[in-house]
């Protein structure tokens, strides 16, 4: 996907709440494949998400920062807005998106096909999960800190403590 001479610049969007160890397996796969890549942490008001937009801006920039392995330049932004119009203002070729399991196929079907139609130029890039990672979601993550459950293997310790303290309360 590298393109000699002009730098080419890819978006993973997400909710990112929280930001998991199986989204950060997807960013270190993703890093490889561009020389710029945007984590873009959506808003979504509408999914009533535990932490606000800059919570989960912090939390993302602070695993990214502590990631080995970075293939490419990685920065994390918010965003509010359509994502096709957020990655053509990005100047994105693509957009990342993780496959974790069958059910999950068929909403990202319906998405490439949407976004293809809003933006043909943006390609639709999709990286299935490891094995490791396939039953991970950040919805599950929650609903087990929520119940006291041990969620260390799933986050970083940073995500992880700032779950126990939001559910102590």
């Amino acid at each position: 996907m590298r393109n000699k001479g002009k730098t080419r610049t890819g978006i993973y969007p997400g909710t990112f709440d929280p930001v998991t160890k199986g989204h950060l397996h997807l960013i270190r796969r993703a890093s490889r494949l561009v020389d710029h890549l945007i984590i873009a942490v959506a808003d979504s008001p509408g999914k009533k998400p535990l932490f606000n937009l800059k919570q989960r801006c912090d939390m993302v920039a602070a695993d990214i920062k502590n990631m080995p392995e970075k293939g490419c330049a990685i920065e994390v932004r918010g965003f509010d807005n359509l994502l096709v119009d957020f990655a053509r203002q990005s100047k994105a070729a693509c957009i990342f998106r993780g496959l974790r399991a069958v059910s999950d196929f068929e909403y990202e079907f319906q998405l490439c096909g949407m976004n293809a139609k809003l933006d043909p130029s943006i390609e639709m890039v999709y990286l299935m999960a490891s094995d490791k990672w396939q039953f991970v979601s950040a919805s599950m993550v929650k609903e087990v800190a929520s119940l006291g459950g041990n969620i260390d293997e799933f986050v970083t310790p940073q995500v992880a403590k700032r779950l126990k303290a939001r559910f102590k309360k």
